[in-house]
């Protein structure tokens, strides 16, 4: 976890504010001792007489306490786990966790152009609904009962196949079915992981990565992603300088930037992790919204080392839970007991619905039907932004979404925050950004660019805010 800086508000409200989130972060839990007075001073950078100053206030709160002769501790109980609190305290706009939950909970009223899904009316409600009433007329099916540990034979043997129609040779015994992709990664995180350990991801990367490795209380470094993958330059000096246990990435059409993984860089990243015991997990939730598929880090000679997460709330339903990981052998019966422990079953009715959306042609035509529009989508929406004077960083083959650079002047947290009051959900950079240089980027999703309002709304709050 990075070290928290000084408040700019004041040097003593500063110093509280770095023992607050250290506490709340538990890397101080009840007991702890607090740095001296000195030391204190020398770390943040202040006077010996502010640290006082702090140290008394927080002891009148009763958050420390004073030991005559032995220095100031931390009184308990143990701080309830607050994810905001850990890590730099981010401006609430591009906070991930306060723009996952706008996005989730603004009515259907509000234009989504920030969101990270497809608009209901692209997705396959007839085939849904056939698949429920085909469901609920066998007789087998697991209606009420709970699902077997690694999830529904069934619906692990219509994943590896369809992984395998994609050029993953992949055996339904690697596979556990999860309630979700985030799921996945959380599992692998619990099983791979403890709090301060390192975690390698991209910048930009997907936001919620950032708030999962908080609720884990990982250190996050980031390496700069180009269109072609991570600047394996910064990314092998990241390896070799913090050691970390992890690298998380996306497959396919990256988020939030569309670029793709090139096989040169899949083929060095695997390298590296091999060369020193670096662990690779890789969301591969877009894999269907490929027009051709990009490199991936799961090959097969690479199994040992890379954990690929997979799901169905972007392309079938995010009502229906259902994700699966991709995991060695060895791994697989003690992620099955977390997940075991943590949720105890998965929702056997939805694995026998997907099961039968699989197997059902209509999927195929779904997802062709997907790509296509995608594709007439993604240069039209990026001409419209030009016009208003965004810049797309990159121009993806494929996937819903275009990384923007705003006009000079316009601060992206800034414009989100304006179009939250005119009920339009944007993606400022710097949720994406975990070392916070993306504040003039924005992250534009074409599949909800239809509402005929949205470009002019978006050219005023522009306008409103170069003024």
């Amino acid at each position: 976890m990075d070290t928290p800086t000084v408040s700019p508000l004041g040097r003593t409200a500063g110093i509280m504010q770095v023992v607050r989130q250290r506490i709340a972060a538990r890397e101080w839990p009840p007991g702890t001792r607090l740095p001296s007075l000195r030391g204190m001073a020398q770390q943040q950078g202040v006077s010996k007489s502010t640290i006082v100053e702090a140290y008394d206030r927080l002891a009148a709160e009763g958050l420390i306490r004073a030991r005559a002769g032995a220095g100031f501790y931390v009184a308990g109980p143990l701080a309830p786990l607050a994810l905001a609190e850990i890590g730099p305290r981010l401006d609430r706009q591009i906070d991930p966790l306060w723009v996952s939950r706008q996005s989730l909970d603004l009515g259907a009223q509000a234009m989504k152009p920030g969101c990270g899904w497809l608009p209901y009316s692209w997705m396959p409600q007839d085939a849904i609904r056939r698949a429920l009433r085909q469901v609920a007329r066998d007789p087998g099916a697991p209606l009420t009962d709970y699902a077997p540990a690694l999830g529904l034979p069934a619906l692990r043997s219509q994943i590896a196949q369809h992984l395998r129609a994609r050029g993953l040779a992949i055996d339904p015994q690697q596979i556990l079915l999860t309630d979700s992709g985030t799921q996945a990664v959380d599992l692998l995180c619990r099983f791979l992981i403890e709090p301060g350990d390192t975690v390698l991801v991209d910048d930009p990367c997907y936001f919620n990565f950032l708030a999962l490795l908080r609720a884990h209380r990982a250190r996050i470094v980031s390496v700069s992603y180009t269109p072609d993958g991570p600047d394996m330059d910064c990314f092998e000096t990241a390896v070799r300088t913090h050691r970390p246990r992890l690298y998380l990435s996306n497959a396919g059409p990256h988020n939030p930037t569309g670029a793709r993984l090139s096989d040169d860089k899949a083929r060095h990243i695997r390298a590296l992790a091999h060369a020193h015991d670096l662990i690779l997990i890789e969301d591969d939730i877009f894999g269907d919204l490929e027009s051709r598929p990009a490199a991936r880090l799961a090959v097969e000679d690479s199994r040992d080392r890379v954990a690929l997460v997979g799901s169905f709330s972007k392309t079938l339903s995010a009502s229906l839970r259902c994700g699966y990981l991709i995991a060695r052998e060895d791994w697989l019966d003690a992620l099955a007991d977390l997940r075991t422990a943590t949720t105890f079953s998965g929702a056997g009715l939805t694995q026998a619905v997907i099961a039968r959306l699989l197997g059902d042609e209509a999927w195929q035509q779904h997802t062709r039907r997907l790509r296509q529009r995608l594709a007439q989508a993604l240069p039209r929406v990026s001409h419209q932004l030009r016009s208003l004077g965004l810049q797309p960083w990159h121009d993806p083959e494929d996937g819903m979404f275009l990384w923007c650079r705003l006009p000079d002047g316009i601060d992206s947290a800034r414009l989100a925050q304006a179009g939250l009051q005119q009920g339009l959900v944007l993606a400022p950079g710097n949720v994406f950004s975990h070392a916070q240089t993306a504040g003039d980027m924005m992250r534009f999703n074409v599949s909800q660019m239809d509402d005929p309002r949205l470009l002019d709304r978006l050219a005023g709050l522009i306008r409103t805010c170069l003024h």
